[in-house]
């Protein structure tokens, strides 16, 4: 069997900006590459990722699974030899600011129940 020649990827943050490209091995798991991306994150970002389940990689719109490697996550359509993958970066926000945004919702929430709504269809 021949042996698999390394992949290029590009990991594609909010902002627009870039992470590499850098070739990774095929085998090379979705976790480890979260772990390049935490280890590789530039300084001047907000919302910087401190463990990998704070990370989604995303390609050709599927959520990537962190026991998946690069050889089965990858699509093989219009996959060109020698080209880079980019991979989509998700950071989950920090578990404060989910809880001010339930909180916020709830405040929310109460003060509708005491209301009577009526629509006129």
């Amino acid at each position: 069997m021949a042996e698999e020649e390394a992949i290029e990827v590009r990991f594609r943050l909010f902002d627009g900006t870039d992470i590499g490209p850098d070739k990774y091995d095929p085998s090379t798991t979705v976790a480890s590459l979260k772990e390049t991306i935490i280890a590789k994150w530039p300084e001047d970002k907000a919302n910087a990722p401190t463990k990998v389940e704070d990370l989604k990689l995303i390609n050709a719109g599927r959520i990537l699974e962190n026991k998946w490697t690069l050889t089965e996550s990858r699509v093989p359509v219009g996959d060109l030899p020698g080209s880079i993958i980019t991979m989509h970066v998700v950071v989950r926000p920090p578990q404060s600011v989910k809880r001010a945004v339930s909180a916020g919702k709830e405040k929310e929430n109460a003060s509708r129940q005491g209301r009577c709504v009526c629509t006129i269809l």
